[in-house]
């Protein structure tokens, strides 16, 4: 699943429908039309990647009359940041530790502004 999803993701077209799905759910051509604002891209070509997004389970698709009405599948979603959140601890100790160093920075710079300071540290 993971595959599928990230090589969803991997064209600007896709992330771009998924944040205009983000704002809620729309048809096709509404999609269409706020993709066209930012790229050369005809329905069809619009429809294509709305196909490969639901294929990989990162959008969801009924219809309402003849017109078929996309939205953000928040399960597949969920999967990706699942998947993501594996890596989240090889991340957390370089980032305390950056944190640790920001702070003795701005401990440092301020001791500098105040010699008064500087003593009593």
């Amino acid at each position: 699943m993971a595959d599928t999803v990230f090589d969803a993701l991997g064209d600007p077209v896709r992330r771009r429908i998924l944040e205009v799905l983000g704002q809620g759910e729309r048809p096709a051509g509404a999609v269409a039309e706020v993709l066209q604002a930012h790229f050369t891209i005809s329905q069809p070509a619009v429809s294509q990647h709305l196909k490969v997004l639901r294929e990989a389970g990162l959008v969801t698709v009924r219809a309402e009359g003849t017109r078929r009405i996309y939205a953000v599948d928040a399960e597949g979603l969920d999967a990706a940041r699942a998947w993501l959140e594996r890596f989240a601890d090889a991340f957390a100790g370089p980032l305390d530790a950056l944190e640790t160093e920001l702070a003795r920075g701005k401990r440092e710079r301020r001791l500098a502004k105040d010699p008064a300071r500087r003593k009593a540290a």
